[in-house]
């Protein structure tokens, strides 16, 4: 098993960050719509419908927003679904590899928005492949604290899974490689207390951040999030406990 996550008190002090933004049933139903467009409007026949809806419901996102994003994927809606999927890379301060995934209907308008995000943070757009290199593109299912490590570790691998790793809170991170995350999550569902399954990019490496750097890339990451056709930000650093503490008690 690998070490525990670097990323999870980040995403902690991020995920106190997202709840305030009131954009995140908004995403939730353009990648909805975005997984109906694309494979239909049946969760039991398309893996990345059902894969959003249930990460939509595990953020309490209503079933008549679910049904309105599903009906507008598949057409049935009173606009048709009209979204690109577009990724996006560029650098931060200090270095920082990030790795945007884009839903939108313009993408000249989304170009425009998130180049100038980074150049205000005094980071830079990159060419396509510039960055995404750097991380890994894996399936993951967030485990629920309260679990044996043997237990969630024999379970995993038996179901298929690549790895697992402790988030630093309790739980676990199960990984795998991108063709298997549904089966390794159907088989795990009823055995372990999972959350949705999906795909993300995970750093290959991590550049340790401190200080005013740690600042101002939390400050690009975040304002790219809240940007409403950005759906994902990935990116490659890690902070320590004193230098989350600190930018936590001024957000």
């Amino acid at each position: 098993m690998a070490g525990h996550s670097k990323w999870s008190k980040v995403k902690r002090f991020k995920g106190a960050i997202d709840t305030k933004r009131g954009q995140i049933f908004s995403k939730f139903s353009k990648e909805i719509t975005i997984a109906a467009k694309t494979g239909g409007g049946d969760p039991n026949g398309n893996p990345r419908l059902r894969s959003a809806i249930q990460a939509a419901r595990d953020q309490s996102m209503p079933n008549d927003n679910i049904d309105r994003a599903i009906k507008r994927g598949t057409g049935e809606g009173v606009e048709a679904a009209n979204f690109e999927e577009i990724i996006y890379e560029g650098y931060g301060p200090g270095g920082v590899a990030i790795v945007c995934e884009v839903l939108t209907d313009n993408k000249n308008r989304t170009a425009g928005d998130v180049r100038s995000l980074f150049t205000k943070s005094g980071g830079s757009m990159a060419a396509t492949g510039a960055v995404a290199f750097l991380f890994d593109r894996m399936g993951v299912i967030a485990v629920a604290p309260g679990q044996g490590e043997d237990k969630v570790m024999e379970l995993a691998l038996d179901a298929g899974a690549a790895d697992v790793v402790a988030d630093g809170e309790g739980g676990f991170e199960v990984r795998t490689d991108p063709p298997q995350l549904l089966a390794v999550h159907k088989a795990l569902e009823g055995k372990l207390p999972v959350g949705a399954p999906k795909l993300t990019y995970l750093p290959k490496s991590t550049v340790k951040l401190e200080g005013e750097t740690a600042e101002k890339v939390l400050k690009l990451v975040e304002a790219l999030e809240e940007n409403d056709d950005v759906q994902h930000v990935h990116a490659n650093f890690e902070m320590d406990d004193s230098t989350l503490a600190s930018l936590e008690a001024r957000a």
